[in-house]
């Protein structure tokens, strides 16, 4: 199957995988208002195109949290990835290193720490909610240390699980018991591919890095209940202090949407921010990734990194990112769809694209290196 976009490798994942799984990735919280507005508003920032300039020797490389990146770009956390193609997980972190990218791994990964640093090549990034069980956090941290992980993205906008409903229509959430399995079960029986793939052959299913906790129970709505049993909506700035005296290297925090909650973060010690709204996966109705970045970074300035996420489809995306102000683009949607159409090879394929696109765009405005991307190649339209 030849790919080109990303709506293709969209395209496929729904046709490979079941229902619940391709909806899980797909959907976002109540009307999924804020999950359209990240992808329209980044699309409607307009780039200035400049012309006669030598393009001939263009670098996308790029420096974060002193390690080398060929491209400005990391894989972003995704919660259940590991279902998405035999063991994902270890498909997913191959093919980011062969791109000189990090990949950051989910606390409810399918593949746990350990099986994730054996098939890694180059650090990777661990990911973590605040969980009640404050032991159980340091064993985590203590795991990732271990395995080798190179920064912690701490993940604060999920106090509580946004509604996301389309996991109750498909039974992934909501629907205890046999009800919910005999639903998935039937949905699983239209993918063939997957059911062999993923469902007989890439077990086991449990939630790696969480599986002590959940005591062999393994089903999903045992995930989805011990996720709204131990999530903590005490969470506040002060738990950062925990944090720290836990990890000491970078910390970056994920999910700010506000100024205020940006200068927090930088005068508590955190190294970078991710400026996300989760995907529209949480709070629907507020503002876009492209329509927060740049308040915050003219809040934060140089005090910390400034990463996002969120609508990114397209290298082009990724090059509207940082001329708003990000260090780095997050990849999520976009890396889970193409996981899901072909997996490591699909990986791959996706960031040979965006480094295409990322090419294109940097030529047709005029820059020759990733640290000349700024405001100044967005058209003034007024």
């Amino acid at each position: 199957m030849i790919v080109a976009s990303t709506t293709d490798f969209r395209e496929a994942a729904r046709r490979r995988l079941p229902r619940f799984l391709f909806d899980y990735i797909d959907g976002g919280a109540f009307a999924e208002v804020t999950l359209g507005r990240n992808v329209d508003d980044l699309a409607d920032i307009a780039l200035r195109q400049r012309v006669l300039r030598d393009v001939s020797q263009l670098d996308l490389s790029t420096t974060l949290f002193g390690q080398r990146l060929e491209l400005p770009i990391a894989l972003a956390p995704i919660g259940l990835a590991g279902l998405n193609a035999r063991r994902g997980e270890c498909q997913a972190v191959r093919a980011a290193d062969r791109a000189g990218i990090p990949f950051t791994l989910s606390t409810v990964s399918a593949c746990p720490l350990d099986e994730v640093a054996r098939a890694a090549s180059r650090p990777f990034w661990f990911q973590l909610y605040m969980i009640r069980d404050r032991a159980f956090m340091r064993e985590l941290l203590a795991q990732a240390r271990q395995a080798g992980c190179s920064a912690l993205v701490f993940t604060v906008d999920m106090p509580v699980p946004g509604t996301r409903y389309r996991d109750y229509r498909t039974g992934l959430a909501g629907a205890p018991g046999m009800k919910g399995a005999i639903w998935r079960f039937a949905q699983a029986a239209l993918r063939p591919g997957w059911a062999w793939d993923v469902g007989l052959t890439g077990r086991p299913h449990a939630l790696g890095n969480v599986a002590p906790v959940l005591k062999g129970r393994t089903g999903i709505e045992d995930f989805f209940a011990w996720m709204r049993a131990n999530f903590d909506p005490t969470i506040s700035w002060r738990d950062l202090e925990f944090i720290r005296s836990e990890w000491k290297g970078p910390l970056i925090i994920k999910g700010l949407l506000d100024p205020e909650d940006a200068r927090e973060a930088a005068a508590l010690g955190a190294d970078g921010i991710i400026v996300s709204n989760h995907g529209g996966r949480q709070l629907d109705g507020v503002l876009s990734t492209a329509r927060a970045l740049p308040l915050i970074v003219d809040a934060v300035g140089d005090r910390l990194t400034v990463l996002a996420d969120g609508g990114v489809r397209s290298g082009l995306d990724v090059v509207r990112m940082l001329a708003l102000g990000a260090r780095s683009v997050l990849l999520g949607r976009a890396w889970a769809y193409a996981l899901g159409a072909q997996g490591e090879a699909g990986v791959t394929k996706l960031l040979e694209l965006m480094a295409a696109e990322i090419r294109v765009a940097m030529a047709l405005t005029g820059v020759t290196s990733i640290s000349e991307i700024n405001e100044t190649i967005l058209a003034r339209t007024m």
